[in-house]
């Protein structure tokens, strides 16, 4: 997501700086901007892997107007499931992943933005679990957990920075076609449950690009007055059942 949504801003007119934690997948990356963008390998929860990337794009490309969390994942193999079998590593290790490196970014930029004094914007990657359960098939209650924290740390950032021109908001997707989701892509049975959950387009798993519009709206001078805001792109996720 983080991928196609830097080639959108490309497209765009944008300089990116891309970070990822495997070096191959960001030499990959860096090729697919043509130009246009940077990447560097860093793992997202160390404190000074956003730094850095912040510091890379203001050297280089001479300033630094935005943010776009996408880093997080599903904390399954680590521990996270249903409470009852959720363990304390699952639940620390999930939280790491989508909270705790979600913080750092943030703050990283926040800084930044402060010190350059000409405001910014953040968005922050969401997920559907985190007001939208669907027990049968997708329970990590450490990831839905971390995923809500995300909503109230967006607004309560959006409040408090607002009065220096600093925007944040969250996009929130349902299922999307991605390493972490193969499980579910992979599995026939919910397969078919997607086609009445996300009916949308014929009832099908998101592309990454289909993120892209709202992820460049909200990095661009178009959402200069939007701040605090949740938006779901989620193919009806929300508004409809699912049949088992």
């Amino acid at each position: 997501m983080g991928l196609s949504a830097a080639q959108a801003f490309v497209r765009e007119g944008a300089r990116v700086v891309v970070v990822g934690r495997n070096p191959d997948s960001c030499a990959t990356a860096e090729s697919l901007l043509e130009g246009h963008g940077l990447a560097m390998s860093g793992d997202a929860s160390d404190p000074k892997t956003a730094t850095k990337a912040i510091d890379l794009c203001q050297n280089i490309f001479g300033g630094f107007d935005g943010l776009y969390h996408v880093a997080g994942g599903s904390g399954r193999r680590f521990g996270d499931g249903p409470l009852h079998e959720l363990t304390l590593d699952g639940w620390n290790a999930t939280l790491n992943l989508n909270l705790t490196s979600l913080m750092l970014s943030n703050q990283a930029a926040v800084r930044a933005f402060r010190e350059q004094g000409l405001g910014g914007t953040i968005l922050n990657m969401g997920s559907i679990l985190s007001y939208s359960p669907s027990p049968k098939y997708f329970v990590t209650h450490a990831y839905a957990a971390a995923k809500s924290a995300v909503i109230g740390f967006t607004r309560s950032l959006a409040a408090y920075y607002a009065t220096d021109d600093i925007r944040v908001n969250t996009l929130i997707p349902a299922l999307v076609e991605t390493p972490m989701a193969q499980r579910a892509v992979n599995d026939e049975e919910i397969q078919a449950f997607i086609k009445t959950k996300q009916p949308l387009d014929g009832g099908r798993i998101s592309h990454p690009s289909d993120l892209d519009g709202a992820a460049v709206y909200f990095l661009s001078d178009q959402s200069r007055f939007t701040t605090g805001q949740i938006l779901s792109v989620d193919g009806g996720w929300d508004v409809s059942e699912g049949q088992y």
